[in-house]
């Protein structure tokens, strides 16, 4: 029985696990957090780091796993590369696995082979303020202050001016683990939302291209995904735009394989500029959306080609409209339960909560606090959006003891 490294045991990559066993491939496990529900579901569990290179490295000798996948994971994406190409294991180059994942390397990478890219600036959290100011000074407000190693919107702040800007670096700093820190010109939207999604790539070649409008919640300021749209809303001219400047930066960075997540924004004149191309499966379930409105099992092509096997990529495009919506809090507090009004019920054909009744619940303010996900399928586009822009009306969570 062939064994595959999966990095990352949480509710969102349970699913990869169970697909790997599906297809008959003996799982090994390996994640720090002690209550992960992904040591439940695999054959072998190792409680360590996905970030610890020697740790991974280390297992993945002793148990001869034939492929390691980092589904999911930021952090783990590029261990998982650096440990396949020792071992050598089906892997994308490491060398640009890391500059996917560290933001300013990632800007530098953009802007030296002529992708559209704002001015940016990297920095230690240390810095004089005086001197980060003086270096910023020739920026158009409002500026983005980030981590350059952290995902899913964590520690993310945009600022209208630079007299916050002590506050946004301290939050920044705290969800990040290189202390490393960005900050960008603010890209002024042409196209009115971000674009989301996920693609899909075999021998260098985008198979799938997921594109879908990302949902922004407007209590929560917009910065974090609660949900995707599915049409993304994007005339044909712009995906065209979209799927060349996709290729062409999968064929500048050398990926060989696998599922990518995108992150873009199209300004006023259609230039894609690209937030993130994140070297893994997206969170918030989008491969599971994904496979629904292709009609493909996208969790099983990323364990097939970690294990250096063609992946079963035949696009049965399903008629309608899919959307998902991230179950969060604004507030802190203890679990009751979702309501949903009758409205909406009728659209919704899945639900994952991750969270019990009586379970603790934190202010959402990045992905890793979501509640769950809830998938939709409408017959129109019209339907879908005007469902959109009301979704924190129609599902509401339901707490005690709200902080």
């Amino acid at each position: 029985m062939e064994k595959i490294l999966l990095l990352g045991g949480s509710f969102q990559q349970v699913v990869a696990i169970k697909k790997a066993k599906e297809l008959g491939y003996y799982t090994v496990l390996c994640d720090y957090l002690k209550d992960n529900p992904g040591q439940y579901v695999a054959d072998k569990y190792y409680n360590a780091s996905t970030t610890d290179v020697e740790a991974v490295y280390k297992i993945a000798k002793e148990e001869k796993v034939s492929g390691i996948l980092a589904y999911a994971s930021d952090p783990a994406a590029l261990p998982a590369a650096i440990v396949a190409q020792m071992l050598g294991l089906p892997s994308n180059p490491s060398s640009a696995v890391e500059v996917l994942g560290i933001k300013h390397k990632f800007r530098d990478f953009l802007q030296d082979n002529g992708f559209a890219c704002p001015k940016h600036y990297a920095f230690s959290p240390n810095e004089d303020l005086q001197i980060i100011k003086e270096k910023i000074k020739d920026f158009d407000l409002p500026i983005i202050v980030k981590p350059t190693d952290s995902s899913g919107s964590k520690g993310v702040t945009k600022l209208e001016n630079t007299q916050d800007l002590r506050r946004a670096i301290n939050y920044a700093e705290g969800y990040s683990r290189n202390k490393v820190l960005i900050i960008e010109e603010f890209i002024q939207r042409g196209f009115p939302e971000v674009i989301g999604g996920d693609i899909f790539v075999w021998q260098g070649r985008i198979m799938l291209f997921g594109e879908m409008s990302c949902l922004r919640g407007e209590e929560g300021k917009g910065l974090v995904p609660i949900g995707e749209k599915k049409p993304s809303g994007l005339t044909e001219k712009q995906t065209e735009n979209v799927h060349r400047e996709l290729q062409r930066l999968v064929s500048s960075l050398g990926i060989g394989f696998g599922e990518m997540n995108i992150e873009i924004i199209l300004d006023k004149q259609d230039n894609v500029h690209f937030l993130e191309l994140g070297p893994r499966a997206g969170g918030n379930m989008i491969p599971i959306q994904l496979s629904d409105a292709f009609g493909v099992d996208l969790v099983k092509a990323n364990v097939l080609a970690a294990m250096g096997k063609e992946p079963e990529i035949r696009i049965e495009k399903k008629e309608g409209c899919f959307m998902t919506y991230v179950l969060h809090s604004y507030k802190d507090g203890i679990f009751n339960k979702v309501e949903y009004s009758e409205s909406i019920e009728k659209n919704i054909y899945r639900k994952v909560i991750y969270k019990q009744q009586g379970e603790r619940v934190e202010a959402f303010d990045g992905a890793g606090k979501a509640l769950g996900i809830v998938f939709l399928h409408f017959e129109t586009y019209e339907q879908m959006i005007n469902a959109s822009k009301n979704m924190e009306k129609l599902i509401k969570i339901s707490l005690s003891g709200c902080k």
